[in-house]
C-alpha cells in the first residue's frame, strides 16, 4: 500500500478536501515567498537613501503585490504529456504556452533580484544605484508577469480551481 493511501484511509476527511486544502496551504505559502522577495528587494532599495525607496509603505506594498503575484501565478497546473504526433493547430492552446512562458520568465527575474538584493544586504557592499534600480525593475517586471501568468492561465481555463 502506498504511503499516501495509507494516509488517506487513516484520515475522516474526504480526499478532494484534504487535496485542496494542501493546495491553499501551499498557495499561502508561495504568497510568504513572494513577499519576502518584496522585502528583501524593498530592503535593497532602502540602502539608496532617497525618500521614496524608505518609505515604509513602499516596502508594504512591495511585500502585497509580491505576495499577490506569487499566489496568483506561481501554482500553474503542469502541461499534459507531449504526444509523440504533432498536434493540429486547432488543438493548440496558446493560452498555455503564454502562462507558462510569463511563469518562467517572472520566477526567474524576481529570483534573481531577490539574490541580489540579499547578497547586497548580507555583504554589506557598496554598489552603484543603478545595481540597485536593476535589482527593483527586475522584481517588478517579474512580479507582473507572474501575475499575467495567472491571469492568462485562467483567462484560457488551465486551472480547474481559480479560488485554491
Amino acid at each position: 500500500m502506498k504511503m499516501t493511501n495509507a494516509f488517506l484511509s487513516t484520515t475522516r476527511v474526504a480526499p478532494s478536501a484534504l487535496i485542496k486544502s494542501a493546495h491553499l496551504i501551499e498557495r499561502i505559502g508561495l504568497a510568504a515567498i513572494g513577499s519576502s522577495c518584496g522585502l528583501y528587494v524593498a530592503a535593497g532599495l532602502m540602502r539608496r537613501g532617497n525618500e521614496l525607496s524608505g518609505s515604509g509603505w513602499i516596502v508594504l506594498l512591495m511585500m502585497l503585490y509580491g505576495a499577490f503575484s506569487f499566489y496568483v501565478g506561481i501554482d500553474l497546473p503542469g502541461r499534459p504529456a507531449q504526444r509523440s504526433t504533432p498536434r493540429r493547430p486547432e488543438e493548440r492552446n496558446p493560452g498555455a504556452d503564454a502562462a507558462q512562458i510569463f511563469s518562467a520568465a517572472g520566477t526567474f527575474l524576481v529570483a534573481m533580484a531577490a539574490f541580489l538584493s540579499v547578497s547586497i544586504i548580507v555583504l554589506d557592499e557598496t554598489v552603484h544605484g543603478g545595481l540597485v534600480a536593476l535589482a527593483g525593475i527586475c522584481w517588478v517586471v517579474g512580479s507582473s508577469f507572474q501575475i499575467a501568468a495567472g491571469t492568462v492561465a485562467r483567462n484560457y481555463g488551465m486551472a480547474e480551481d481559480v479560488s485554491g
